[in-house]
């Protein structure tokens, strides 16, 4: 089974790569589409997505969405979960803390980055994700932690 990461790094190899491999990401999760993200990096223990600053996604005092925000922190920290994990587990995010610290009035940019990439066990396990989301100065203007419930995939 070929996995994103695979995809990912033969991607990297074609013109537009990041691009099509973020369409593929809304294909299978449409609802990032609202946001327009472009993944820019991804590798175990670490993702980099950006968004721009547009009408849709701003709020009624034309900054940036804190819904939009989490769902920045959620693509960028799920991709770099799907990255982390090994192939023989699965994972699905099960809750988010959020810090909403100031607005952003321009494009934005996620960064869910681990450290230190664990060992998964052979039993269901939590991985707290730390995704930060910064304007276009590099600003953090919000904060996140994703719990991700990581076990084994079934055996067949």
């Amino acid at each position: 089974m070929t996995t994103n990461l695979d995809i990912w790094n033969r991607l990297q190899r074609v013109p537009f790569g990041n691009w099509l491999f973020t369409q593929a990401v809304c294909f299978k999760a449409p609802y990032f589409r609202s946001i327009h993200p472009l993944i820019h990096e991804l590798r175990p223990g670490l993702c980099r997505v950006t968004a721009p600053n547009r009408r849709s996604v701003h709020n009624h005092l034309g900054t940036y969405h804190a819904i939009a925000s989490c769902n920045m922190a959620e693509i960028a920290g799920g991709m770099m979960t799907d990255a982390t994990v090994p192939a023989t587990h699965r994972w699905i995010p099960v809750g988010m803390t959020v810090e909403y610290k100031s607005k952003a009035t321009t494009a934005v940019t996620a960064v869910a980055r681990l450290d230190d990439v664990p060992d998964f066990p052979d039993e269901p396990t939590e991985l707290i994700v730390p995704v930060d989301v910064s304007d276009a100065d590099g600003k953090v203007f919000v904060t996140a932690r994703i719990t991700m419930n990581v076990s084994p995939k079934p055996r067949r």
